[in-house]
Order: C-alpha cells, then sequence, then structure tokens
C-alpha cells in the first residue's frame, strides 16, 4: 500500500535559540558532548547532528565561543565549503565531560514537552476519516462478512479503544494488523522530547517506519532544515504489537542508570497510530490490573509517567488501543473495566460457506489443486468429529501440512483423502494418557 504524504505541513523549524523553548545551559551542553563524542568540527555538521538549521546552531556555538568553551580554528580544506572551523577549548572538553556524567544523551536536541503536545493534536488519529473502501482495501486478504466491517469501519474510525474477543484462531490478530495497513498517512515522530531537563528517547528505528524519502533523498535533511523541523522524522503511523510478555512496568519510563537517560514506554512510542494488546489474559499480570493501567489515558487522552525523582508528569495519550483475547470479557474484566473500553466486536468462526472461501483462497494463493472427494471426505468425515465448529485458522494449517508431507514424500502438490487424514492428525493433540 502507498504511503501517503500527510494533509498538514510538518512542524516548521525553529529560527533562533528563543524558539527552541528549551533551557539554554542544556542546549550548550548538548551542543558541546556532540561535538566531543563525535569529533565534529563544522557547523554544518553539528548542524546535521543536533537536527537544528544552520543559523540556529550558529547561534548556538557564538554562544560557546563567548564563554571560552569553543575556538575557531580557521578556513576548513577546500571541499568544506570554506566554512570555519571550531574546535573544543579546554574549558569545553571539561565541560563537556562533566555533562556526560550528568547525561550521556547527545545529539538531536529534544522537543519540548507541550510543543510536542501540540504536534500530537495537529496529527491526532482521531483525525482520520476511515471509508468503507479504505477499510476492505485493508482487509483485502481476509474474507469477512459484511457485518463485521459494519462495526469495525466506526470502531478504528473514531480512533478510541476496542476489544475484540472470541475463540482462538479466527482472525483477531490478522484483523489488528489489517487496521494498522488502513492508517496510511505520515506522522512526525520526535527523536526526544524534554521535560523538567530530563530528556526522553522517542524514536525507535525498531517501532517506527521513516519514511523512504527521509531516507533515501539526499537533499531531505537541507529541505526539511529550511521547512521542517528536523528533530521529527517523518514516519508511518506506528504499530506497537505486545502479547503475554506484556507486563505493567513496560508501560513506564525506561531508564538507564549507567547513561542517566531516559526512553520512552511502549505507548508513547505508539502515539498517534496503533497499540496492540494480543492474547490478553496470557500476561504474568492480571488482566484487571493491565485494563486498569489504561483508564486515565482511554477515557481523558493523557497518560502519566514518572521520573525517577518520583515526580509525575502528563503525556500526551493519543493512540488507537486494540485488546484482543480469546477469553470471554466477563470472565477477566469487572463492568468498569468494560465501559471504559469503546468499542467491543465479538469474533466467532466462520460458517461453512466461508470456510470454503477460505480454503479455496488459501488453495489459489498456495498453489495447491483442489480435489473435490477430499474436501467432500473433509467436511463429510472429519468435521462431524469436532461438532463441525469451523476456525479461520484450519484452511492454511490443513494445506501447509499437505504441501509438506508432499514436498517429504517427493509428489507434486496434490489433495487427497489420504492426505486429508495426515493432516488432520497434526491439528489436534489426541487425549492418550501418558504413562510415566
Amino acid at each position: 500500500m502507498t504511503l501517503q504524504a500527510p494533509k498538514l505541513s510538518g512542524p516548521p523549524a525553529p529560527r533562533s535559540l528563543a524558539e527552541m523553548r528549551l533551557p539554554v545551559v542544556m542546549m550548550r551542553d548538548i551542543l558541546l558532548k556532540t561535538v566531543f563524542r563525535k569529533a565534529l568540527d563544522a557547523v554544518s555538521g553539528i548542524a546535521r547532528a543536533i537536527c537544528l538549521p544552520v543559523p540556529v546552531t550558529q547561534e548556538l556555538v557564538d554562544l560557546a565561543r563567548s564563554q571560552k568553551l569553543l575556538e575557531a580554528t580557521g578556513t576548513l580544506h577546500a571541499n568544506s565549503g570554506g566554512e570555519m572551523g571550531y574546535k573544543l577549548t579546554e574549558a569545553g572538553k571539561a565541560c563537556a565531560l562533566d555533562a556526560l556524567t550528568q547525561s550521556e544523551y547527545y545529539g538531536a536536541m529534544p522537543v519540548p514537552l507541550d510543543v510536542y503536545a501540540e504536534q500530537v493534536r495537529s496529527q491526532s488519529i482521531r483525525n482520520i476519516r476511515i471509508t468503507r473502501s479504505r477499510l476492505t482495501a485493508a482487509m483485502g486478504h481476509l474474507i469477512l462478512p459484511d457485518a463485521l466491517l459494519d462495526q469495525l469501519g466506526p470502531a478504528v474510525g473514531a480512533g478510541r479503544s476496542i476489544l475484540m474477543y472470541g475463540p482462538p484462531g479466527n482472525g483477531k490478530s490478522s484483523i489488528s494488523n489489517g487496521i494498522c495497513d488502513a492508517l496510511e498517512d505520515l506522522i512526525h515522530v520526535p527523536r526526544a522530547i524534554e521535560y523538567a531537563g530530563q530528556v526522553i528517547t522517542v524514536y525507535d528505528p525498531i517501532m517506527h517506519s521513516a519514511a523512504e524519502a527521509q531516507e533515501e533523498d539526499p537533499t531531505a535533511l537541507r529541505r526539511a532544515t529550511g521547512r521542517t523541523d528536523s528533530r521529527y522524522v517523518l514516519c508511518r503511523r506506528p504499530t506497537v504489537i505486545t502479547g503475554g510478555e506484556l507486563s505493567l512496568s513496560m508501560l513506564d519510563l525506561v531508564y538507564n542508570p549507567t547513561a542517566r537517560t531516559y526512553q520512552a514506554p511502549l505507548q508513547l512510542k505508539a502515539t498517534g497510530g496503533v497499540f496492540i494488546v494480543d492474547d490478553l489474559g496470557r500476561q504474568a499480570e492480571p488482566p484487571q490490573a493491565l485494563i486498569n493501567r489504561w483508564i486515565v489515558p482511554l477515557e481523558e487522552s493523557r497518560d502519566i509517567l514518572a521520573l525517577q525523582s518520583g515526580e509525575k508528569f502528563e503525556v500526551p495519550f493519543d493512540t488507537l488501543v486494540i485488546f484482543s483475547t480469546n477469553f470471554h470479557p466477563n470472565e477477566i474484566f469487572d463492568r468498569a473495566a468494560l465501559r471504559r473500553i469503546f468499542f467491543k466486536i465479538k469474533l466467532d468462526g466462520p460458517c461453512q460457506e466461508e470456510f470454503l472461501k477460505i480454503f479455496a483462497s488459501v488453495a489459489r494463493r498456495k498453489e495447491m489443486p483442489i480435489d473435490e472427494d477430499a474436501l467432500i471426505y473433509l467436511l463429510r468425515e472429519k468435521y462431524p468429529t469436532i461438532d463441525n465448529v469451523y476456525a479461520n485458522y484450519q484452511p492454511v494449517f490443513l494445506i501447509d501440512q499437505m504441501i509438506a508431507i508432499c514436498d517429504f514424500e517427493g509428489l507434486p502438490r496434490q489433495m487427497s483423502p489420504e492426505l486429508i487424514d495426515r493432516a488432520w492428525a497434526n491439528m489436534f493433540v489426541r487425549d492418550d494418557p501418558i504413562l510415566h
């Protein structure tokens, strides 16, 4: 699916130190640490490293020079464009080392939290308008009843919270991923944000997918420096997926005591996108405890985090949260918790007609010829043994099993009652007792 440019223009680049709205000492120290760690000597290189326009960077360099922390070395070699060179003075090196003992963070200047909050509002996930055709296109690989799309459409468009529940193997995870595909536009993700003099890194190349133009176009940085704030990275709306490994501690700020730096928790990295809690009920934490942690964010669109000092502060919570579980909601939540989840969607297994459509689609995609006798055998002999309970995962499982058997036996891909028997035997565990 092709990524589309955002409708809103990106955050404008700051034009002066005053517009940065950051403590001057913090900016100076980040400049010194960056010059020290990266051995930089030209303003253009420093500007790229700290993600500021050259004029603002020059203003910061001049400030450091006035404090005898940087000194000019003269004109650089010819291919530098005649730029003036700079180096740290002995006092500057001492200041950089002292600053590094306070925090190892260097590089991109952070964005003040209140400025970031303004950007979040301008690119809110609730500003997206999801149409039926757009959602259908994103779910094109799935065979879903129209009634389900009737429920999913308003849920995704609202950008609130969704609980999907039902028996396992019926596409809850696939539908969650399809929802992510439907959110195809781009947003600006800050490399780092600042609160109370502390830097919190947000952009994560593992979780955030940067726009190709920014990565591949050699003039992108130059253009961004003049037009948009390069402290942000243009990304696809993020998707953060967690499962049984999710714990309450993963929703707190991550503090590195060695580097004395903070990293944003999962839900903050998911801002403007989707946070999927898969297999709810399989975590070490009780589901009720997890949902209690989300009550304020889901209701008030704000989250509360805490620094190592214990000081608490608010951050924006602009995320479509999708909970997916195989348990009945009444078994794992109380009514107060369920009330705070905006949409509840039950996903049942397919009927026989839908099952056959899925089976045919999978067989076609995997180039498995359909044998009518084998299919009739499957429906008449095998499914009655499990009370004709169909699930979306079963066609893929059975066909993959038959392909594996054919490959092992040196047979062309084919379908037969005998292969159905062998594939079926691997779909369930036998009830025979194990003797010890």
